[in-house]
């Protein structure tokens, strides 16, 4: 069985940042695809980006530019550098792992309870 766990979510000003992190444990292989997700209030869960075992990274457009993912795989820990954050990136951002890349939810069969990121404007 693989564990995740999110930290560092909170309540930030718009144009603030924040720093992410998800931590894996248990069952965990280092070449797994890692990857956030976050869910807004009545929608769908949203891809955000992932990160693969050599570092490769993909990026909803909606973040590009704004969003750094990062990995350090000595502690089986990603992490999640949000800048210049936007009333809209409101939602619980989710880790997810497997061994393979996607970017639609289903893909993922370990997932991190959530973490709560509001962006005030």
């Amino acid at each position: 069985q693989v564990q995740l766990v999110e930290s560092g979510g909170g309540l930030v000003q718009a144009g603030g940042s924040l720093r992410l992190s998800c931590a894996a444990s248990g069952r965990f292989f280092s070449n797994y695809v890692m990857v956030w997700f976050r869910q807004a209030p009545g929608k769908e869960r949203e891809f955000v980006g992932a990160i693969n075992w050599g570092g490769g990274t993909n990026y909803a457009d909606s973040v590009l530019a704004r969003f750094t993912i990062s990995r350090d795989r000595a502690k089986n820990t990603m992490y999640l550098q949000m800048n210049n954050l936007k009333p809209e990136d409101t939602a619980k951002y989710y880790c997810a792992a497997d061994a393979t890349m996607s970017v639609v939810a289903t893909g993922y069969r370990y997932w991190g309870q959530g973490t709560q990121v509001t962006v005030s404007s």
